[in-house]
């Protein structure tokens, strides 16, 4: 039975199979016979409730706020090996600089018979040795007062060695300086018609050797010190000087301990007249150096002897500076004393019409040297800088000091002057000081410094020959690559001189009675033009006392008026 059912329902599928075999068309008949569409209605496509959105979409196109994102970079390095190394720099053969500016020349002539003449020679390429030599000579005549009459000549040698451990400085030179003692009395014209020649002659000699800088701050350092000079006049007076120093310092834990030790001796001579001038000066310290800040505490023990008067002296010294803020502002103070040296070279390149033999007093037929003691110098101040381009300095200060040296002419040559002293003990000195220098930018400098000084003397009436306020400025302006203008202001404060009734016009009983002279006040202002014409030549043209003023610096001797100078200068 199950035999013949599935023979019987084969046989239907095969029959089903066939009826639905499609009738072949031949291909003539089926080009023109597209067959038949039955359209029974419109196709409508219609969503079931399920899926459709109930909502009115929102047209208020308001954007949403976004909250910021903050992200943790890792400071990760990216080790990728890639096999690739480190650039070596290629090393450039060595050239010749295209202009050597080690060396130079000048020479010109301007009116007052005006000659200058100047070289300065070095070897200049070799950083770690330096030597070299330089030559100079300046002369003017002036044409209002006889024998107005200047000349200076300097000549010198110069080394510097920088070895491993050491650095080496040495210089050695020559100066001269000549003038007259044309000192002009216009009451009295005639006293002084054929001026007396003077001329000093400076023969010095300096040496200097300092440890290098080492990362090792354990390390001692140290220096040392030589300087000595021949220093006389046209007449018998010489002075003769040798000075040795040296400082040592070593850095033990958070402080530094050191001291500087010198030696200063001094022998002068005038009228067959000897007289020493010795000072031995040992200071040791303590310093004390944090990140914003350095306090140093310490002592001076000063001996003089050798002459008239020998002292003994100790001194305290602090000094603090303090970082307010660093780089920019600091504040610093200190309180110190010591002894200045009363030198005849110093007083005389500052005033060169002093007299034949200016320490000598006639009197004792001695010869009488004193030096100025600081017994007491406090000072404190604000200093600092902006980078590169702006620095500044302002502070005050106070002396007690006794045995002043000043200026005073003679009472019966007011063209010479003497040397005398204030041998007061309550002399006192307030002062302030400032110093800036401003570089506006690469083409224009500004530079300037002021010093005021207010004097209570014990016995001299006034401090004769020092103004109550110097200001001094300068500038230099690079207008092109080829073209440079500087220029200086010096301003001096009215001064007070001591003269006689005799030469002041004073009447008087007694002419030779001592009467105060107000000098007044003063400017000088000078300027200079230099113009590149090659990059080795140049010509150069400067004015000096521009305003035209004869003033005077010491009492009856006038400067010269305005005077010009012009000429060519060589780089090679």
């Amino acid at each position: 039975m199950l035999k013949y059912t599935l023979l019987i329902g084969l046989g239907f599928c095969s029959f089903v199979t066939f009826a639905q075999e499609e009738e072949q068309v031949p291909q003539e008949e089926a080009k023109g016979n597209l067959g038949e569409i039955e359209v029974v209605r419109d196709y409508k496509p219609i969503l079931a409730d399920a899926v459709k959105i109930r909502q009115s979409p929102d047209l208020t196109n308001n954007r949403k706020y976004l909250s910021k994102l903050n992200y943790s970079v890792f400071d990760r390095k990216l080790d990728i090996n890639t096999g690739t190394h480190r650039l070596e720099i290629q090393q450039l053969p060595a050239m010749r600089p295209d202009i050597l500016t080690n060396n130079y020349a000048k020479i010109g002539a301007g009116n007052f018979n005006t000659l200058l003449g100047e070289v300065y020679i070095s070897n200049g390429e070799d950083q770690a040795l330096q030597v070299g030599g330089f030559a100079k000579h300046l002369s003017q005549k002036g044409s209002d007062y006889e024998g107005q009459n200047f000349s200076e000549q300097k000549i010198g040698l110069f080394g510097r060695s920088i070895l491993d451990r050491i650095t080496l400085n040495g210089e050695i030179g020559f100066n001269r300086y000549a003038t007259r003692y044309y000192g002009f009395v216009p009451l009295q014209p005639e006293l002084n018609t054929d001026p007396t020649k003077q001329h000093y002659n400076d023969l010095y000699l300096k040496g200097e050797l300092n440890s290098n800088y080492e990362d090792n701050e354990e390390l001692l350092s140290y220096s040392l010190k030589v300087d000595g000079y021949l220093f006389g006049n046209a007449f018998s007076t010489k002075e003769n000087s040798f000075a040795l120093s040296a400082n040592i310092n070593k850095k033990v834990n958070a402080f530094n301990v050191g001291a500087n030790v010198s030696g200063d001796f001094t022998s002068l001579k005038s009228n067959d007249l000897s007289l020493g001038n010795h000072i031995a000066r040992l200071n040791s310290y303590i310093r004390f150096q944090g990140k914003n800040y350095k306090l140093t505490l310490g002592a001076t023990l000063v001996s003089e002897f050798g002459g008239e008067e020998n002292r003994n002296n100790i001194f305290p010294t602090v000094d603090f500076d303090f970082a307010l803020v660093p780089e920019y502002a600091s504040i610093y103070a200190g309180v110190k004393g010591d002894v200045v040296k009363t030198s005849f070279r110093s007083l005389a390149n500052e005033n060169p019409f002093l007299t034949e033999s200016p320490f000598l007093d006639t009197t004792s037929n001695s010869l009488v040297v004193r030096n100025m003691l600081e017994k007491l110098h406090v000072f404190g101040g604000l200093k600092g800088n902006a980078g590169a381009t702006f620095g500044y300095k302002v502070g005050v200060f106070y002396k007690q000091i006794s045995d002043l040296p000043f200026y005073a002419i003679q009472p019966n040559s007011p063209s010479r002057y003497d040397i005398i002293y204030d041998r007061g003990e309550k002399n006192k000195v307030f002062g302030l000081e400032g110093d800036i220098n401003v570089r506006v930018s690469e083409a224009v400098s500004l530079g300037g410094n002021l010093l005021f000084n207010e004097y209570d003397l014990e016995n001299e009436a006034e401090a004769w020959y020092i103004p109550k306020l110097r200001l001094a400025a300068n500038t230099r302006i690079n207008i092109s690559k080829k073209v440079y203008i500087d220029g200086e202001l010096f301003f001096n404060d009215a001064m007070k001189a001591k003269s006689y009734q005799q030469y002041a016009g004073v009447s008087g009983t007694d002419p030779n009675a001592p009467v105060t002279v107000s000098m007044p006040s003063f400017v000088d202002i000078s300027a200079g033009l230099e113009y590149r014409a090659t990059k080795q030549i140049g010509v150069y043209v400067r004015g000096n006392n521009l305003l035209n003023k004869g003033y005077e610096r010491f009492l009856y001797y006038p400067r010269l008026g305005f005077n010009i100078i012009g000429g060519v200068n060589v780089s090679f």
